[in-house]
Parts: C-alpha cells; structure tokens; sequence
C-alpha cells in the first residue's frame, strides 16, 4: 500500500494525470483572447507559439530561417518570391496545410501588423502555384520579405486553416486549430484558472538544433498547463513549493530571495524589454500635440524604472525610442524631453491652453511588472499641472478598454503603459507605436503622413548609412508629434525548479525543448 502511494504521489509531481509528464507555468498574465492576429498581448503571442506555426522563424543571432517553408527562390530584379513548404504539414484536424491557407493567413496577418502593412501595400498579388506552392509578386522591391514572414514579435504571422483566416481581423477568431507543436484543450480551459496544451503527436519538427523561434521545435512533455495566478507573492511560494515549475515574469523585488535559494534557477535574459508610455491622440487632452509634448517634458524614466524594476542591475536608462544596443539607438530629437522639468511644462501647458480636462490612466492590477508605473506617471504629471484619474482594472480588461476609441469620459482612456520587446521597437517600420496611420495604427492611433513617409523611406533606403538618418529622422518627427515616451528598458529573467532543463534563451516565451526530469 505505501509502495502504491508512493508510486502516486510521484505521478503528481512528475505530471498530473497518470503516466503523463506535466510542466506547470504560472504565465505573465491570464490569457483572454485567443486570436494572436488580433492583439499584441505577450501572453496571447505566447499562446500562439505554442499552437501555431510560422514560414520562418529567427534564431538567437537575429537570423532568418525556414520554419514550415522548406525551399524558396527569388527573381534577379527580386519582385517575384516563390515558396514551397515541407512536407506532410497539416493542422490539429488532420487537414493539410496547404498555400491557399498560408495566403489567407498573410492576408489576416497584414491587416494589423505594421510591418504586414508595409509588404501588403508593396504586393501586387499572392498567388497559390499549387497545394505545396505559393508566390509573391511584388509592384516594386521590397526590402524585409523574410524579415516580415519570419518576425517574432508582435504581431507574429501565424499560419492558421484559411476557414479560420477568412475572419475579419477586426473580429476575434473562435477556433484555435493550428498546426503548431501544442494542442490547445479548448474543454480543459478555465478562464481565469487553467490553460490546457497537449503535446500534438503529429507535428513534425525540423531536423537543426533548437534557436530562437527557430529550428526543430521538439516536444518533451505530454502537456503544459498554464496555472492563472494572478498575485506575484503566490506565484513565488508556488514555485519554492514545488506546486509550479516556471514563473515567466516574477516580481523584481522577488529575485534575490529566488537566486539564493537551491531548488530555484534563474535564467537572465539580457535581451531587454522597453517601457512605454503611449497617449490617445483621439480625445482631449492629448488630441493636442503641444499638450503631448509638455507631459513628455514632465516626465522623468528613472523613477519609473527604479519603483518598478528595484535594482538597477535589472534595469537602464535609454534615451531613444529604438532598443538600446541595436544599430538604429539614438538621442536624435531628445533634446529637453524626458528631463522631469516641471516648471517649463507648467509654462507648456498654459501656453496650449490646457483647460483641466481630466487625464485617465489604465492601471493594471494584476501584473506585476508594470502595475507601479502608471502611479509614477500619475504622480508626475500631476506636479506638472495634469488633472489625472487614476483608473484600476486587471491587464486582459485594459486590453479590452485600450481598443476602445470612445472618449476617456464615456469609457475610453487618455494614456495606457505596457512594455515592448526589444525586437517590436527595433526599427521605424517594425515598431508598434511609431505607426501613424491613423486607423490602422496601435491603439492611441497617430495620424501623421510625414511620419509614414519616413517609415516608408526606411523600406527603401539604399545603404545601412541611409537607414540610420532615416531612424533619426523618423524618431525626431515621433517626438516632435508625440506618438509616446520611451522610458527606459529593464530585464525580466525566468524562474524555474532545478528540474527544469531545455528552456531556450530567446527574446520571446517559446515552450517547446522544455523537459522535466
């Protein structure tokens, strides 16, 4: 009897259900939308790595690989791309993944990614060859096709069933079936509670090392499930008890105790992630350009980064709205913004006119990695001369009212902070809140042809030289409009138990080559 028990007692902890291997992860926060074609929401990102694919993927040195295409080929004048996909791909069905699936996706996908946006407007057409077999043509050159197709950063190019793809990407889709390494247990789900993935048996990983998002993506366990804790302190003594095996995003103030202790390893990551301030550019006050500008005067990155982030081995000040350490970083048009210069804000504000209209500010209550931020801000534009309302909400309800284009006084918002990945701010074309294009562009929708202009050239730039002076210039024009405030970046390591081997160092949450011994 005490043999059987044993033997129980080890199942649980080896995995739950019997003869199953479970790895259980306390996630950056609760998953509410399921369509990653529809949000830049990390955990919705994360969600769609585990069940989707991608035509290529990038390794940990920044470089393009094939993921599900196998071959592809390109014209000398470099207009016409013709790609071909590996064999016996096919979705969580059973139906094969086909070209017109992949099109269907692109399709979706460019509708609301910004680099998708710039490859849509330079094709002339898609076109299936055959079942395998897909083409681009495009009306002129253009200079990032594989960089589009194989990006992993928000908004990723997942390959989803055309029948689920014909969804307009204005409305979320309901079916989560992919062709990924995961299996999504729609049955097991508990929003809020519990996200169920299965290992899918049929996929086929590629035949190079793991790198990146790229590379076999080979998978260990039977399932991986997603526990919804929504408090950091409980997902610390969760982790230190053994009742969870990774933590994505443990508070900062969390991690001496986690370093110290022998059953936890720490994984640093290095990559770097941007905290970002963005204004609604819709509705009073911040409709107004001089007014953007004055709380961009107001603000000071250090105590943000220090309430929230604690120790300053985790965190640096970067004055640029490009990632620190990549080849576009600059302090172009930074010139007196971000200096906490109350008084000339002050004088700022007075001068545009400012008439108390209330600035509201989305503050999350349930992550743990930005929920200080927003009372810094609120703090500092008050002393600056901002009437604030400081409005509490949890992170997927945020998400919710961030898409909103109502005014802040009927439900909508004014100013909303998240933070970016490094690689979603690389470059003016790739990067989420320097988008004007009005409409179509990241919540707080800038309306700016000069800037567009400028993201354009980008594209188009003939040497590295000429892509630097068209970031510089790109950035002062964001700045001198105020699309939004770059405050700094910090780094988030992952928790693990001991017994956790395979995590893969990559700028994004990726699951697959996880083991549990």
């Amino acid at each position: 009897m005490r043999r059987v028990v044993a033997v129980l007692a080890l199942a649980i902890a080896a995995g739950g259900a019997w003869g199953q291997k479970t790895i259980r992860i306390a996630p950056q926060s609760n998953l509410a939308v399921l369509d990653p074609h529809f949000t830049t929401a990390t955990v919705t990102r994360t969600h769609g790595y585990m069940v989707y694919d991608t035509l290529f993927g990038t390794d940990a040195n920044s470089r393009v690989q094939p993921q599900m295409v196998d071959k592809w080929a390109v014209t000398g004048d470099r207009r016409t791309w013709t790609f071909t996909l590996r064999e016996g791909l096919e979705f969580h069905d059973g139906q094969p993944v086909t070209s017109e699936d992949v099109i269907a996706s692109l399709e979706r996908w460019s509708k609301k990614d910004s680099l998708g946006q710039r490859l849509a407007a330079a094709a002339e057409r898609w076109e299936a060859v055959d079942a395998r077999t897909f083409r681009l043509v495009l009306r002129e050159p253009f200079g990032m096709v594989l960089e589009a197709l194989g990006k992993p950063g928000a908004n990723v190019p997942f390959i989803l069933p055309k029948r689920i793809a014909a969804t307009s990407a204005d409305k979320q889709i309901e079916d989560p079936t992919g062709s990924g390494p995961y299996i999504f247990k729609r049955d097991e789900w508990k929003p809020g509670s519990l996200v169920v993935y299965a290992k899918n048996p049929k996929y086929r990983p590629r035949a190079e090392p793991p790198s990146g998002t790229a590379g076999g993506k080979r998978v260990f366990v039977d399932r991986v499930e997603w526990q919804i804790l929504r408090d950091a302190q409980t997902q610390v003594n969760a982790l230190v008890a053994g009742e969870i095996d990774l933590v994505e995003q443990p508070a900062h103030e969390h991690y001496p105790a986690l370093r110290r202790n022998p059953d936890i390893v720490v994984h640093d990551n290095k990559a770097g992630a941007q905290v970002v301030l963005r204004f609604n550019h819709l509705h009073p006050p911040f409709n107004d350009a001089r007014i953007r500008r004055a709380a961009l005067v107001a603000l000071s990155p250090e105590p943000f980064l220090k309430a929230q982030y604690v120790s300053p081995d985790l965190y640096r000040v970067c004055a640029s709205l490009y990632a620190c350490g990549t080849p576009y970083e600059t302090r172009g048009g930074m010139e007196g913004l971000l200096r906490g210069d109350i008084r000339r804000a002050r004088a700022l504000l007075k001068e545009a006119g400012y008439d108390g209209t209330p600035v509201v500010i989305l503050q999350p209550t349930d992550l743990a990695t930005i929920a200080k931020l927003p009372t810094v801000a609120a703090q500092q534009l008050r002393q600056a001369g901002f009437k604030v309302d400081l409005q509490s909400m949890d992170w997927n309800a945020l998400l919710s009212r961030r898409a909103k284009k109502d005014p802040p006084s009927k439900g909508g918002w004014s100013i909303f902070m998240t933070t970016l990945n490094g690689l979603d701010v690389a470059n003016p074309v790739v990067s989420l809140p320097m988008n004007a294009s009005c409409d179509k562009a990241w919540p707080g929708w800038p309306c700016d042809p000069v800037l567009e202009k400028l993201r354009l050239d980008f594209l188009h730039a003939a040497t590295e030289q000429d892509r630097k002076k068209v970031a510089e210039a790109a950035q002062r024009r964001a700045l001198e409009i105020g699309t939004h405030a770059a405050l700094g970046e910090y780094f988030q390591p992952v928790a693990t138990r001991k017994n956790i081997t395979g995590l893969l160092d990559a700028p994004v949450y990726v699951y697959w080559n996880l083991d549990k011994k």
